[in-house]
Protein backbone atom coordinates (compact mmCIF):
# COMPACT_ATOMS: atom_id res chain seq x y z
CA UNK A 1 0.00 0.00 0.00
CA UNK A 2 1.30 3.42 -0.89
CA UNK A 3 2.06 5.73 2.03
CA UNK A 4 0.04 8.48 0.36
CA UNK A 5 -2.35 8.44 -2.54
CA UNK A 6 -1.28 9.42 -6.02
CA UNK A 7 -4.26 11.73 -6.42
CA UNK A 8 -5.65 14.49 -4.22
CA UNK A 9 -8.98 16.35 -4.33
CA UNK A 10 -7.05 18.90 -6.39
CA UNK A 11 -7.45 16.81 -9.55
CA UNK A 12 -11.22 16.97 -9.29
CA UNK A 13 -11.22 20.64 -8.31
CA UNK A 14 -9.08 21.54 -11.32
CA UNK A 15 -11.30 19.59 -13.73
CA UNK A 16 -14.44 21.21 -12.30
CA UNK A 17 -12.90 24.65 -12.71
CA UNK A 18 -11.73 23.78 -16.21
CA UNK A 19 -15.27 22.77 -17.18
CA UNK A 20 -16.43 26.21 -16.08
CA UNK A 21 -13.56 28.02 -17.81
CA UNK A 22 -12.76 25.98 -20.89
CA UNK A 23 -10.65 28.53 -22.73
CA UNK A 24 -6.96 29.01 -23.46
CA UNK A 25 -6.55 32.15 -21.37
CA UNK A 26 -7.81 30.50 -18.20
CA UNK A 27 -5.76 27.37 -18.82
CA UNK A 28 -2.60 29.40 -19.33
CA UNK A 29 -3.20 31.20 -16.03
CA UNK A 30 -3.78 27.88 -14.26
CA UNK A 31 -1.28 25.67 -16.02
CA UNK A 32 0.76 25.23 -12.85
CA UNK A 33 -2.34 23.70 -11.22
CA UNK A 34 -2.69 21.33 -14.16
CA UNK A 35 0.94 20.31 -13.82
CA UNK A 36 0.82 19.73 -10.05
CA UNK A 37 -2.71 18.37 -9.61
CA UNK A 38 -3.25 16.41 -12.82
CA UNK A 39 -0.22 15.73 -15.01
CA UNK A 40 2.41 14.89 -12.38
CA UNK A 41 0.14 12.61 -10.31
CA UNK A 42 -0.93 10.73 -13.44
CA UNK A 43 2.64 10.22 -14.63
CA UNK A 44 3.63 9.04 -11.14
CA UNK A 45 0.68 6.63 -11.12
CA UNK A 46 1.72 5.26 -14.52
CA UNK A 47 5.32 4.84 -13.35
CA UNK A 48 4.25 2.93 -10.24
CA UNK A 49 1.77 0.82 -12.19
CA UNK A 50 4.59 -0.09 -14.58
CA UNK A 51 6.09 -2.10 -11.69
CA UNK A 52 2.84 -4.09 -11.41
CA UNK A 53 1.56 -4.43 -14.94
CA UNK A 54 3.72 -7.43 -15.85
CA UNK A 55 1.85 -9.49 -13.25
CA UNK A 56 -1.29 -8.85 -15.30
CA UNK A 57 0.32 -9.39 -18.70
CA UNK A 58 3.92 -8.98 -19.90
CA UNK A 59 2.52 -7.63 -23.16
CA UNK A 60 0.71 -4.61 -21.70
CA UNK A 61 2.59 -1.32 -21.54
CA UNK A 62 2.70 1.48 -18.96
CA UNK A 63 4.44 4.31 -20.81
CA UNK A 64 5.48 7.35 -18.74
CA UNK A 65 6.12 9.67 -21.68
CA UNK A 66 4.07 12.86 -21.36
CA UNK A 67 3.40 12.83 -25.11
CA UNK A 68 2.57 9.62 -26.91
CA UNK A 69 2.59 7.53 -23.75
CA UNK A 70 -0.11 6.09 -21.51
CA UNK A 71 -1.48 9.49 -20.48
CA UNK A 72 -4.05 11.00 -22.80
CA UNK A 73 -3.51 14.61 -23.81
CA UNK A 74 -5.70 17.22 -22.14
CA UNK A 75 -6.07 18.99 -25.49
CA UNK A 76 -9.12 18.16 -27.59
CA UNK A 77 -8.96 17.59 -31.34
CA UNK A 78 -11.49 20.15 -32.53
CA UNK A 79 -10.77 20.00 -36.26
CA UNK A 80 -13.96 18.14 -37.14
CA UNK A 81 -15.95 18.69 -33.95
CA UNK A 82 -18.92 20.98 -33.44
CA UNK A 83 -17.75 21.54 -29.87
CA UNK A 84 -14.74 23.83 -30.19
CA UNK A 85 -13.81 23.95 -26.49
CA UNK A 86 -10.05 23.33 -26.43
CA UNK A 87 -9.66 21.05 -23.40
CA UNK A 88 -11.00 17.74 -22.15
CA UNK A 89 -12.67 17.94 -18.76
CA UNK A 90 -11.38 14.53 -17.73
CA UNK A 91 -8.04 12.80 -17.36
CA UNK A 92 -7.40 9.45 -19.02
CA UNK A 93 -4.77 6.73 -19.04
CA UNK A 94 -4.42 3.79 -21.41
CA UNK A 95 -2.28 0.70 -20.93
CA UNK A 96 -2.46 -0.92 -24.31
CA UNK A 97 -0.91 -3.99 -25.85
CA UNK A 98 2.69 -3.63 -26.99
CA UNK A 99 1.58 -4.41 -30.56
CA UNK A 100 -1.12 -1.73 -30.54
CA UNK A 101 -0.54 1.54 -32.34
CA UNK A 102 -3.54 3.41 -30.96
CA UNK A 103 -6.19 3.44 -28.25
CA UNK A 104 -8.29 0.92 -30.17
CA UNK A 105 -5.91 -1.96 -29.43
CA UNK A 106 -6.76 -4.32 -26.54
CA UNK A 107 -5.74 -3.02 -23.15
CA UNK A 108 -6.68 -1.25 -19.94
CA UNK A 109 -8.18 2.21 -19.51
CA UNK A 110 -8.61 4.47 -16.48
CA UNK A 111 -10.81 7.58 -16.65
CA UNK A 112 -10.79 10.26 -13.94
CA UNK A 113 -13.61 12.79 -14.05
CA UNK A 114 -15.55 14.60 -11.32
CA UNK A 115 -18.45 12.35 -10.35
CA UNK A 116 -17.66 9.84 -13.11
CA UNK A 117 -14.44 7.91 -12.57
CA UNK A 118 -14.28 4.48 -14.15
CA UNK A 119 -11.81 1.95 -15.46
CA UNK A 120 -11.49 -1.46 -16.99
CA UNK A 121 -10.31 -3.11 -20.12
CA UNK A 122 -11.13 -4.52 -23.51
CA UNK A 123 -11.14 -3.23 -27.06
CA UNK A 124 -12.93 -0.10 -28.22
CA UNK A 125 -14.12 0.50 -31.78
CA UNK A 126 -11.87 -1.98 -33.62
CA UNK A 127 -11.93 -1.89 -37.41
CA UNK A 128 -14.18 -4.30 -39.31
CA UNK A 129 -11.42 -6.84 -39.96
CA UNK A 130 -10.44 -6.99 -36.29
CA UNK A 131 -14.07 -7.17 -35.20
CA UNK A 132 -14.61 -10.05 -37.60
CA UNK A 133 -11.75 -11.93 -35.94
CA UNK A 134 -13.32 -11.41 -32.52
CA UNK A 135 -16.71 -12.64 -33.69
CA UNK A 136 -15.26 -15.75 -35.27
CA UNK A 137 -13.10 -16.43 -32.21
CA UNK A 138 -16.20 -16.24 -30.00
CA UNK A 139 -17.94 -18.80 -32.25
CA UNK A 140 -14.91 -21.10 -32.35
CA UNK A 141 -14.38 -20.87 -28.58
CA UNK A 142 -17.96 -20.48 -27.40
CA UNK A 143 -17.61 -22.47 -24.18
CA UNK A 144 -14.54 -20.49 -23.11
CA UNK A 145 -16.27 -17.22 -24.02
CA UNK A 146 -19.33 -18.06 -21.93
CA UNK A 147 -17.13 -19.08 -19.01
CA UNK A 148 -15.09 -15.89 -19.34
CA UNK A 149 -17.96 -13.43 -19.59
CA UNK A 150 -19.71 -15.00 -16.59
CA UNK A 151 -16.57 -15.34 -14.46
CA UNK A 152 -17.22 -14.15 -10.90
CA UNK A 153 -13.88 -12.33 -10.75
CA UNK A 154 -14.51 -10.49 -14.01
CA UNK A 155 -17.95 -9.41 -12.85
CA UNK A 156 -17.01 -8.59 -9.25
CA UNK A 157 -16.59 -4.88 -9.99
CA UNK A 158 -17.20 -4.71 -13.73
CA UNK A 159 -20.09 -4.77 -16.16
CA UNK A 160 -19.56 -5.87 -19.76
CA UNK A 161 -20.54 -3.07 -22.09
CA UNK A 162 -20.27 -1.98 -25.70
CA UNK A 163 -22.46 -0.57 -28.44
CA UNK A 164 -24.19 -3.05 -30.72
CA UNK A 165 -25.45 -3.28 -34.26
CA UNK A 166 -29.20 -3.11 -34.66
CA UNK A 167 -29.07 -6.12 -36.98
CA UNK A 168 -26.91 -9.27 -36.98
CA UNK A 169 -23.53 -8.74 -38.70
CA UNK A 170 -23.33 -9.85 -42.30
CA UNK A 171 -22.09 -13.40 -42.72
CA UNK A 172 -23.09 -14.57 -39.25
CA UNK A 173 -26.08 -16.74 -38.35
CA UNK A 174 -28.82 -14.45 -36.98
CA UNK A 175 -30.09 -17.38 -34.90
CA UNK A 176 -26.74 -18.10 -33.27
CA UNK A 177 -27.19 -18.45 -29.46
CA UNK A 178 -24.48 -15.81 -28.91
CA UNK A 179 -25.87 -13.38 -31.49
CA UNK A 180 -26.10 -10.55 -28.93
CA UNK A 181 -22.34 -10.81 -28.37
CA UNK A 182 -21.68 -11.10 -32.10
CA UNK A 183 -23.62 -7.87 -32.71
CA UNK A 184 -21.33 -5.87 -30.45
CA UNK A 185 -19.14 -3.22 -32.07
CA UNK A 186 -16.81 -3.08 -29.08
CA UNK A 187 -16.20 -5.11 -25.95
CA UNK A 188 -15.29 -3.40 -22.70
CA UNK A 189 -15.47 -4.30 -19.01
CA UNK A 190 -16.17 -1.18 -16.95
CA UNK A 191 -15.95 -0.66 -13.21
CA UNK A 192 -16.89 2.59 -11.47
CA UNK A 193 -14.96 4.41 -8.75
CA UNK A 194 -15.97 7.12 -6.33
CA UNK A 195 -13.84 10.22 -5.90
CA UNK A 196 -13.00 8.98 -2.39
CA UNK A 197 -11.65 5.74 -3.85
CA UNK A 198 -9.53 7.56 -6.44
CA UNK A 199 -7.81 9.74 -3.82
CA UNK A 200 -7.40 6.94 -1.27
CA UNK A 201 -3.83 5.81 -0.42
CA UNK A 202 -4.48 2.29 -1.70
CA UNK A 203 -6.19 3.15 -5.00
CA UNK A 204 -3.34 1.76 -7.08
CA UNK A 205 -3.68 -1.50 -5.14
CA UNK A 206 -7.42 -1.59 -5.85
CA UNK A 207 -6.82 -0.79 -9.51
CA UNK A 208 -4.19 -3.53 -9.82
CA UNK A 209 -6.49 -6.09 -8.18
CA UNK A 210 -9.35 -5.11 -10.47
CA UNK A 211 -7.12 -5.43 -13.53
CA UNK A 212 -6.03 -8.89 -12.38
CA UNK A 213 -9.66 -9.93 -11.93
CA UNK A 214 -10.70 -8.75 -15.37
CA UNK A 215 -7.61 -10.12 -17.14
CA UNK A 216 -9.33 -13.34 -18.40
CA UNK A 217 -11.76 -11.18 -20.37
CA UNK A 218 -9.02 -8.95 -21.79
CA UNK A 219 -6.89 -12.00 -22.51
CA UNK A 220 -9.65 -13.65 -24.52
CA UNK A 221 -10.12 -10.55 -26.67
CA UNK A 222 -6.38 -10.16 -27.13
CA UNK A 223 -5.97 -13.73 -28.33
CA UNK A 224 -9.01 -13.25 -30.55
CA UNK A 225 -7.15 -10.63 -32.56
CA UNK A 226 -4.09 -12.87 -32.85
CA UNK A 227 -1.89 -11.34 -30.15
CA UNK A 228 -0.25 -12.99 -27.14
CA UNK A 229 -1.44 -12.17 -23.65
Amino acid sequence: MAATGHFTPGIFKFLVDLADNNNREWFADNKSRYESDVKEPILNFIADFDERIESISPHLVADTRSNGGSMFRIYRDTRFAKDKTPYKINAGMQFRHEAGKDAHAPGLYLHVEPGSAFGGGGIWRPDSKTLGKIRQFIIDNDDEWIETKTDAGVLERHTLEGDSLKRPPRGFDPDHPLIDDLKKKDHFAIGKYTEAEVISPDFIDQWTEDCMNVSPYIGFLTRAVGLPF
